[in-house]
């Protein structure tokens, strides 16, 4: 019963961390990434569909995204989302290809982009103890229905501890290499 309560908090926990990457992806760095762009939907035929299926995201070079939708009349669509997304990207079209070049971020919008992450690593790090609080709670139902001993509710309570530090110290490791990757000029 413990064993089921603490592979649950650990998968869910799991799936904290890697909702917390995803949200990082999204922050702005200087350099040119795709998963900036991934999360946007485009009007395609009178449904919103993510921009991944109707066109081709790729880095073309360092500082510059290329978006090249599969269909011509896409292009002007897939390039009011882009606009409309308020990402402070400016793309620009030529024939069937949009070019967005990633503007030079400044010192000021940098230290913005920390404080973003900081605040995504806390939300990630808030979600990872509201599941020890939960498998928590499990521990002391089970101990006040009997079916666990006191020793076992102690130990229990120990293990999910360790796993909560585990997977914090995890949180301030992927916020620390973002802010270092914000930074870095």
């Amino acid at each position: 019963m413990i064993d089921e309560i603490l592979k649950d908090a650990e998968q869910r926990m799991q799936k904290s961390i890697e909702s917390m990457r995803s949200e990082m992806a999204k922050i702005r760095t200087g350099r040119a990434s795709s998963a900036l762009i991934d999360h946007l939907t485009v009007d395609y035929y009178g449904s919103a569909t993510p921009l991944n299926q109707v066109a081709n995201v790729s880095v073309q070079d360092a500082r510059t995204l290329a978006v090249q939708p599969w269909e011509k009349s896409m292009v002007p669509v897939v390039e009011k989302a882009i606009m409309e997304a308020n990402l402070g990207l400016n793309p620009v079209t030529a024939g069937d290809l949009i070019r967005i070049p990633m503007p030079p971020l400044t010192e000021e919008r940098r230290k913005e982009m920390v404080k973003v992450a900081a605040a995504e690593g806390e939300s990630g790090k808030v979600a990872i103890r509201n599941i020890r609080r939960d498998a928590n709670n499990d521990f002391k139902s089970l101990l006040k229905e009997k079916e666990i001993s006191e020793d076992d509710d102690k130990r229990a309570h120990d293990l999910v501890q360790t796993l909560t530090d585990k997977y914090v110290e995890q949180v301030d490791q992927i916020v620390a290499e973002k802010e270092a990757e914000i930074l870095q000029v």
